[in-house]
């Protein structure tokens, strides 16, 4: 049986475990999270694992803060850029991160990016680590670092 689930999808509730998943992505309300400006729909969500999938929507001149890469990160830029200090991602444009990179990222003219985690980020802020809602990140996510692929790949 699967443990992956898409929060808020309709009609998923009696699918068997073998059966796909359809997404009515324009359904999924956007959620806010804890840095202003940044909204996800999450496509994809398996907790025991870590993985996520999410459509990220950022507004012109947001930044996300200084945050790390526990795992492999994957990200597709459908409209905006998306900017870091070692380059920029433009429309159509594909980045994936390594495990264990860190940066800041910000999207000038705001953006909509397809996101992929293995493990949700670690956000670093006034000397807590959280991940992209303001939760302790440890508490989560920590256990999901020990699961097959440890954080250093």
């Amino acid at each position: 049986m699967t443990t992956a689930i898409t929060p808020n999808a309709r009609n998923h509730e009696n699918l068997s475990g073998l059966q796909s998943r359809f997404v009515g992505v324009d359904d999924l309300p956007w959620e806010p999270t804890d840095v202003e400006g940044v909204e996800t729909k999450t496509l994809l969500f398996e907790k025991s694992s870590g993985l996520l999938t999410i459509i990220m929507r950022m507004a012109p001149g947001v930044a996300l803060p200084d945050h790390s890469h526990m795992k492999i990160e994957q990200t597709f830029v459908l409209e905006g850029r998306l900017v870091c200090g070692e380059g920029e991602c433009k429309k159509g444009d594909f980045v994936w991160r390594p495990a264990g990179s860190r940066h800041k990222a910000w999207a000038p003219e705001g953006g909509l990016f397809l996101a992929t985690f293995q493990v949700p980020n670690k956000f670093h802020k006034d000397g807590a680590e959280q991940d992209l809602l303001g939760n302790d990140w440890n508490s989560i996510w920590g256990n999901c670092t020990n699961m097959n692929n440890s954080a250093e790949g």
